[in-house]
């Protein structure tokens, strides 16, 4: 068992919650602004199955937090910060993705299981994971 006291473990996990909406919508606003050349909130809306207004509530904290743009019936924007954000999340994803299909995990489960293990993994455990999956990959 490790030694970090369990207040602190439990913390992280707090901390890791918190950020992982956001991660999960920039990511997403990423990904339409790359595949459409915008974003909207319906795109949003349709992908998370959420309602309009769920939407826009959230974009209204990404905004406060400087990750997104956005005006009214205009599409929305990611700040630099929201695009690296959005960057270094798909990276996560993608690492986490490719170990599990390394441990031979089939790939739909692996899809879903990224969506979430991809918040809670500390660098150095990224890290390793990494090593696995391009090992894997060779």
């Amino acid at each position: 068992m490790s030694k970090t006291p369990k207040s602190r473990a439990h913390q992280r996990t707090r901390e890791d919650h918190a950020s992982e909406l956001a991660e999960d919508y920039v990511e997403a606003i990423a990904d339409c602004i790359d595949a459409a050349g915008a974003c909207r909130v319906r795109d949003l809306s349709e992908r998370f199955g959420v309602t309009h207004v769920t939407v826009i509530k959230t974009i209204k904290r990404l905004e406060r937090e400087g990750l997104v743009t956005t005006e009214p019936y205009k599409p929305v924007e990611l700040t630099a910060k929201g695009r690296s954000l959005a960057v270094a999340s798909r990276k996560r994803h993608e690492i986490v993705y490719r170990f599990l299909l390394a441990i031979g995990v089939d790939p739909k489960v692996a899809a879903v299981d990224s969506e979430g293990i991809e918040h809670h993994v500390s660098p150095s455990t990224l890290q390793r994971l990494k090593a696995i999956a391009d090992q894997h990959q060779m």
